[in-house]
């Protein structure tokens, strides 16, 4: 699923607002999040990278891509991003997550060594877990396990900052690891 027009919109402020230039997105599903990323980029002069391993989805966001007229911002990949977000070199100082919810915590362990200080980790699906506590689905902690490991971090602060359909947890890199 898509991230909601809330989320997007929030993707597309910490952007512009931060004047990020160099972004990664683990997930392009169809492209609705990386057209709202890739909307704030062209705006700082920056560009996306974005991965997708579903040929079918990774086609219909090209040709999103290119209907917003926001293809030459993006850099779309049909890979696996498991072995991707290892091998590509960075720096980053814009990362979104949406990909498969078991493996965000391995996302962030390969992509915190690429990115800048002052830099953004932004993944979607992620709600805070603790007694009482529920996702936007009704179930407790969607994401829970990549919430505490960011949370966790020194060089990070971290928290929730929708809880739109999925959630998104925001996390700003403070200080070099």
């Amino acid at each position: 699923m898509n991230v909601p027009e809330t989320d997007g919109k929030l993707l597309y402020d910490i952007v512009l607002n931060h004047n990020y230039k160099k972004a990664l997105e683990l997930g392009t599903s169809t492209g609705r999040s990386g057209i709202y990323i890739a909307w704030a980029l062209s705006k700082t002069g920056g560009k996306l990278i974005t991965v997708e391993i579903n040929e079918g989805r990774y086609r219909e966001a090209l040709a999103n891509f290119k209907e917003a007229g926001l293809d030459g911002y993006i850099d779309a990949r049909l890979a696996d991003a498991h072995q991707l977000a290892e091998e590509l070199p960075g720096p980053f100082d814009f990362v979104f997550i949406d990909a498969d919810k078991g493996w965000y915590t391995n996302y962030a362990k390969a992509v915190i060594p690429k990115l800048e200080a002052g830099g953004c980790i932004a993944a979607h699906n992620v709600s805070e877990s603790g007694p009482g506590r529920r996702g936007p689905s009704g179930r407790g902690g969607m994401g829970q396990s990549y919430y505490e490991y960011m949370k966790s971090l020194a060089e990070f602060e971290t928290g929730i900052l929708s809880e739109s359909r999925g959630g998104l947890a925001v996390s700003y890199k403070i200080k070099e690891n």
